[in-house]
């Protein structure tokens, strides 16, 4: 019998090794409608050039949240993001035939001596700085492309592009310039000293490329999605999964840049306690993600939770930010609903609906298979077709892209009348009445 200690506040400071298993008992214990804070390590491209780990990112270990059963979903509200690292690095990928087993992201392997997953070392700086533990040999398991460095201003708000002079100082103190917590293991990526562009300017607007729940089976964390889920379809390596599989997900691993502070994300549970986690945190990005990664960094992460039974989601529900809304899709003002009145007194309408907005996280193979993913589940949830979901997101919402090449949300408003019998009218009046 495991001892459950649920506490109000959980600090989380201890990282997966790249895998989120359900068959592995969480470390972490929280009540519901507490909070969780975590020093989280940055993604992709420090967790890509270490081997060791298995899943493309470094994400934290698990937390369970008091009361949430299979079957219900937890209502996970980011009060604050901040970024801690003064420097990243990032750019455009290219695997590195012969270091692995199919998947570079998951089964790194020493192209000298054949070790799996290999501890490795840094020696000097640059592309070829990591090396295998074992026999020393550059096992890097990608390169850059295109790469640059950027360096943050004290206040976080504002980061530059540096020349080799300063990408190569930084590589020199890589950990401290990124401020790697203290429990992961990832080579950080500055240790590569890339400066392609140069003197290039760019705002942050930080927010998390990983936040979820545990998947119903094992998934690589950076593959818990339904576009790098294919990866794992007949895999070569321990994580294969079947097409079927994929339905475990619970598409943690989103990249939609309106995960930031302020905003609510609704995430299904498939296990018991759900196994809230968290990582992946991006300085800035635009829709799409279009290189393939961006700023990864290390930050402090302040969530609240709130576990709500019943509602059986396939895959998570975000309410970002009214400023983050498509314009067609943000909730009426008191000025438009009196005009709206107007207009429908003069064609004898006896009411209006009442409405919010929902974005409903779709993913598959591709945009297009994401699309039609997303707008499937919203019909699901509110019962109805569709085609009425094609016709709403079309007049009252969106298709955004959160990654390139399968990661979307379908925007729309939502009638209160179907939020009141899915239960979720009280959270969205909440929200958005609050914040109009």
């Amino acid at each position: 019998m495991v001892n459950r200690n649920f506490k109000q506040t959980v600090y989380v400071d201890q990282f997966t090794d790249g895998v989120l298993d359900p068959e592995k008992e969480m470390a972490y214990y929280v009540k519901d409608h507490g909070t969780i804070i975590a020093n989280t390590a940055p993604g992709c491209w420090g967790p890509m050039i270490t081997p060791e780990l298995k899943g493309g990112h470094e994400v934290t270990k698990p937390v369970y949240v008091e009361g949430a059963e299979v079957g219900d979903a937890i209502a996970i509200k980011i009060n604050s993001i901040r970024v801690t690292s003064k420097v990243t690095a990032s750019g455009n990928d290219k695997p590195m035939e012969g270091r692995f087993n199919g998947d570079p992201f998951v089964a790194g392997v020493c192209p000298n001596c054949g070790a799996e997953n290999p501890k490795t070392v840094i020696d000097g700086i640059g592309q070829g700085a990591v090396k295998c533990a074992e026999c020393g040999q550059d096992v890097t398991p990608f390169t850059f492309t295109n790469a640059y460095t950027m360096a943050f201003n004290d206040d976080k708000s504002l980061g530059i592009t540096l020349d080799k002079e300063g990408a190569e100082k930084v590589a020199k103190d890589s950990k401290a310039y990124m401020n790697t917590p203290e429990n992961s293991i990832q080579n950080p990526v500055v240790t590569f000293a890339p400066h392609d562009i140069v003197g290039a300017l760019a705002r942050v607007i930080p927010f998390l490329g990983q936040l979820g729940t545990v998947p119903a089976s094992a998934f690589p964390d950076s593959h818990n999605a339904g576009d790098f889920g294919q990866f794992l379809i007949d895999a070569p390596h321990d994580y294969a999964k079947s097409l079927e599989e994929l339905e475990d997900r619970t598409d943690g691993h989103m990249d939609i840049n309106r995960v930031r502070a302020g905003a609510i994300l609704i995430c299904p549970v498939k296990v018991e306690g759900g196994g809230v986690y968290l990582g992946d945190m991006h300085a800035m990005q635009g829709n799409g993600e279009i290189a393939g990664h961006t700023t990864d960094v290390a930050g402090i992460v302040d969530l609240n939770v709130k576990v709500l039974k019943g509602l059986n989601i396939k895959g998570p529900i975000l309410m970002p930010l009214v400023e983050d809304l498509p314009p067609v899709a943000k909730p009426f003002s008191d000025q438009e609903l009196l005009k709206a009145d107007k207009l429908a007194l003069e064609w004898g309408l006896q009411s209006l609906e009442k409405s919010y907005p929902l974005s409903f996280v779709g993913s598959g193979a591709d945009l297009n298979e994401a699309t039609t993913n997303g707008m499937e589940r919203a019909a699901e949830l509110l019962d109805i077709d569709v085609a009425e979901v094609m016709n709403r997101a079309t007049i009252t919402g969106a298709i955004d892209i959160g990654r390139n090449p399968g990661v979307v949300t379908v925007t729309f408003l939502v009638p209160l009348t179907m939020l009141e019998q899915v239960k979720l009218d009280g959270l969205l009046t909440d929200f958005y009445d609050d914040n109009m």
